[in-house]
């Protein structure tokens, strides 16, 4: 049972990409410090799943209901809603579903992806020996679409609900990785982390006078399941990093965020080490 550090039983929190790993840990996290929350999912299945651990491939295209069971097992209230972030018409219906049965979504978290392996080199697999591919506009335009896209007309609806109905309070919170200085192997990934970075800045600042905090966390390479042995020596040839984070350990900061004692922090990219 996950003790809870905060008090957001006043509030309703959307978590996207919530049917495994960080976003599910959020979930759970959140609902511990008694918020309600409503998890939006997207099962995938992967072109080749042979090179991902096995565990890590079934949560990829597992849904959201073992994590809404863990929550209400431990007394807190949840609703899974399977949502492709890539389609536009998606974003309102998962605000009014929120409001239907919860009340007006106060709490944003951004966690959501469309990861995919790119680059602008004709290389087939990358460092690790994963399977890449060529950036086309497809690539592209998936991982932009739900990894910047999806998060600005998100927020866009956040923030339209949040001022009519005249509210004061409110936390967006986004994920990221790579971000300004670059992803290689991960190009569109990272471009596209990047556009979010900056969208959630901008909210920070416009949203400030409704009493909206926005931040961006950038965990450390967190192991949602795919981190092979052979990802941690190429992370340690690389730069030395041996501290992989566990996605609890990173829905903790982001509870933070969300909780009344964050009431000071807006505007920042958390890097966490």
């Amino acid at each position: 049972m996950i003790s809870p550090r905060y008090d957001l039983s006043e509030h309703v929190a959307l978590v996207t990409g919530a049917n495994h790993g960080i976003g599910a840990a959020t979930a759970r996290v959140l609902a511990a410090c008694r918020a309600r929350v409503i998890l939006t999912y997207l099962r995938i299945q992967d072109e080749d799943e042979t090179e991902m651990p096995s565990a890590y491939a079934e949560n990829r295209r597992s849904g959201a209901d073992v994590v809404v069971q863990q929550i209400e097992s431990e007394g807190g209230e949840a609703k899974a809603i399977e949502a492709d972030l890539a389609l536009v018409e998606t974003v309102p219906p998962l605000f009014d579903a929120a409001e239907s049965k919860f009340g007006p979504v106060d709490i944003l978290v951004n966690n959501a992806s469309g990861w995919i392996a790119d680059t602008f080199r004709p290389v087939d697999v990358d460092r690790v020996g994963r399977s890449l591919r060529l950036l086309t506009a497809s690539t592209f335009g998936r991982v932009f679409e739900v990894d910047a896209r999806a998060p600005a007309l998100l927020i866009a609806e956040f923030s339209k609900r949040h001022i009519a109905r005249g509210a004061k309070w409110g936390r967006i919170v986004g994920l990221t990785s790579g971000g300004p200085e670059g992803f290689p192997e991960e190009v569109s990934y990272g471009a596209a982390k990047a556009a979010q970075e900056n969208l959630t800045m901008s909210a920070a600042v416009e949203l400030a006078p409704y009493g909206v905090r926005a931040n961006v966390v950038h965990p450390p390479v967190t192991d949602t399941g795919w981190v092979t042995p052979e990802v941690v020596r190429a992370l340690e040839e690389r730069n030395g990093i041996t501290n992989i984070a566990s996605p609890e350990q990173v829905a903790e900061v982001i509870a933070y965020l969300a909780s009344d004692h964050a009431g000071l922090i807006t505007g920042n990219v958390l890097r966490l080490r």
